[in-house]
């Protein structure tokens, strides 16, 4: 078998073709096979017959919209898919709507950023329960507010830990600061947005001094935080 049919397979669902052909460049060079597909009317009968591993879908298209197509394809399918949107607005209406989406990122954007996107959510969904580490890189110990990354402590404040704790149990979920907010404190205290960047900023430090190569907390633009590594091992 040619070793590069075992690549992932990304399908580019785009009308512009220099975008178009610049993510598929950047995707190819990071050892993915690509298909592009320019009209939406395209789409359903491509992955009905060659299924591909993910889907970069433009939000707007000619034929078939993206919100329409994602919604098709959620009814039989978990496929993962990253939307494309030029407006950084119609994320947070895309959100209301729940389509199923597994990421999104707006126009214009980094390349490989894209690429990046690409590879944690294939990272986070090609692993079967039977593949899955028996106990994860991230331990947290609830009761004792302790957590450990590789088994080397974290030395987290009470709102750090709540913080891990609310992001690492839920991969890829994009939380916003209000959401963030209400898991941090029981008590009804006046805070700010500015006091989440800050806790924010000071656990993404303190893990990364741990790992410096392993992705954490993602800022998503306009949005909020979500985590990127694996999912904790709750104790």
């Amino acid at each position: 078998m040619n070793q590069e049919n075992t690549y992932p397979l990304i399908l580019v669902v785009e009308d512009e073709p220099k975008l178009a052909q610049l993510m598929i460049d950047y995707l190819q060079a990071s050892n993915y096979r690509t298909h592009h597909l320019a009209h939406g009317n395209e789409v359903l009968d491509y992955v009905h017959q060659t299924p591909p591993d993910l889907i970069l879908l433009d939000l707007m298209l000619p034929g078939k919209d993206g919100l329409t197509l994602c919604r098709e394809i959620r009814r039989d399918s978990e496929l993962p898919i990253i939307m494309v949107t030029a407006r950084t607005e119609e994320i947070d209406r895309l959100l209301g709507l729940e389509i199923g989406a597994d990421d999104y990122v707006c126009k214009p954007f980094s390349p490989r950023e894209v690429v990046a996107r690409v590879k944690t959510i294939l990272r986070r969904v090609k692993r079967s329960p039977e593949e899955a580490p028996v106990a994860s890189l991230l331990k947290v110990h609830e009761s004792r507010f302790q957590a450990s990354w590789r088994d080397e402590p974290l030395d987290l404040t009470p709102a750090e830990f709540r913080l891990l704790k609310t992001l690492s149990l839920e991969p890829g979920k994009v939380f916003s600061r209000e959401q963030l907010l209400n898991h941090l404190y029981d008590d009804y205290r006046v805070v700010t947005d500015r006091t989440i960047d800050s806790h924010i900023k000071n656990l993404r430090r303190k893990l990364e001094n741990l790992d410096s190569e392993q992705p954490f907390i993602r800022a998503v633009y306009g949005m909020g935080y979500r985590w990127e590594a694996d999912i904790c091992h709750l104790i």
